[in-house]
């Protein structure tokens, strides 16, 4: 094998034009684990996408919208503290 070949993996990691890449595989790692970090959260709220560090949530019913905007900056360092960085700093409910 020639020398100068690399995995796509330490490709994608470490060349600094595919930082846009990176940022994408992160946002959707927080959309992926929403409900291992919130279990309780499957019947009431649904990960839509990540845009900029804000984290887009769908939730139907305007008590539970109410409740989860109450508790926003817990929701947003248990996200941080399960993915060990800040990805996300504010969260956006959408309907």
């Amino acid at each position: 094998m020639h020398s100068n070949f690399i995995s796509l993996a330490d490709a994608i990691e470490k060349d600094p034009a595919l930082k846009k890449l990176r940022d994408k595989i992160k946002d959707g790692d927080v959309v992926a684990n929403f409900y291992e970090v919130f279990k309780d959260f499957e019947k009431i709220a649904v990960p839509v996408k990540v845009e900029k560090g804000i984290l887009f949530l769908r939730v139907e019913n305007s008590v539970w919208r109410s409740e989860l905007k109450f508790k926003e900056p817990i929701i947003v360092e248990k996200i941080n503290n399960y993915l060990s960085e800040e990805r996300i700093k504010k969260i956006k409910f959408v309907s």
